[in-house]
């Protein structure tokens, strides 16, 4: 067994700064399975609860991910980064292509399940974010989720005052070219600025279960509100990320 001097902390602990260590070293790449329980047990001299534990936090940190009746394996992590800026350019919307595009690169982003209300009560929260008169107020409701590689990354739901989405493909699964912001500027509703409160938190059983996460990932909550010239709030958006696969990237001129 290792002798870890006089460190005193749990010794899953260690087992799993001993792997992380020997990952950053290059002796684990991406996609190679990493020691089993036993193997663990039997370097360690530990029980298997704590080989168990040592490898569970390693699939919390997003470091490795477990493979049914195989083993758990080093991630291969290849970062989806969300161009905050970019993104959201009128040129992109504008010219037909959507603003998750800005995103990818030569990857492709699938929208699994869509659902969509025409005309739902706002609620009290929706109707501050969107300035309404009154919770009761109709709103044109999408919910999305999106998959890259297999995997869920993003649950996303949007609301717009149902008023401005009326006759149009908002309210249909498919937007057309350029999406929601395009379907709006084509009705007068113009969406000319942003703004994106972002955090991170644990997730609910239910995003839990939405983006298949590994136990222990955070999420990171994007709210979105997109507002018109006359400053007239056309969208508020609600966007659930697998902190484990993202990175938000912000490049701008000073």
């Amino acid at each position: 067994m290792p002798d870890h001097g006089g460190d005193r902390r749990p010794k899953y602990q260690r087992i799993a700064d001993e792997l992380r260590t020997a990952m950053d070293a290059g002796a684990f790449a991406p996609g190679d399975r990493l020691p089993g329980e036993n193997d663990l047990m039997a370097a360690h001299g530990v029980a298997r609860m704590t080989a168990r534990q040592a490898l569970s936090v390693l699939r919390a940190e997003g470091l490795a991910e477990a493979r049914k009746g195989v083993g758990v394996f080093v991630r291969s992590f290849r970062p989806l980064r969300r161009r905050g800026v970019t993104r959201l350019s009128r040129e992109r919307w504008g010219n037909g292509r959507s603003v998750w595009s800005a995103d990818l690169g030569d990857r492709t982003l699938v929208v699994d399940r869509v659902e969509v209300s025409a005309a739902a009560p706002a609620g009290p929260r929706v109707a501050r974010a969107l300035g309404l008169d009154s919770p009761e107020a109709p709103v044109c409701v999408r919910r999305r989720r999106f998959v890259l590689d297999g995997k869920p990354v993003l649950l996303a739901v949007s609301y717009l005052p149902a008023p401005f989405t009326e006759g149009t493909a908002i309210t249909e699964p498919d937007t057309g070219p350029g999406g929601t912001y395009a379907r709006l500027a084509e009705h007068g509703h113009r969406p000319v600025r942003f703004r994106e409160e972002i955090r991170c938190r644990m997730p609910t059983p239910a995003e839990t279960t939405g983006l298949a996460l590994e136990p222990g990932t955070p999420v990171i909550l994007i709210c979105r509100t997109a507002v018109t010239e006359t400053g007239v709030a056309v969208e508020f958006n609600e966007m659930t990320l697998d902190a484990s696969t993202y990175v938000l990237e912000y490049d701008f001129e000073a």
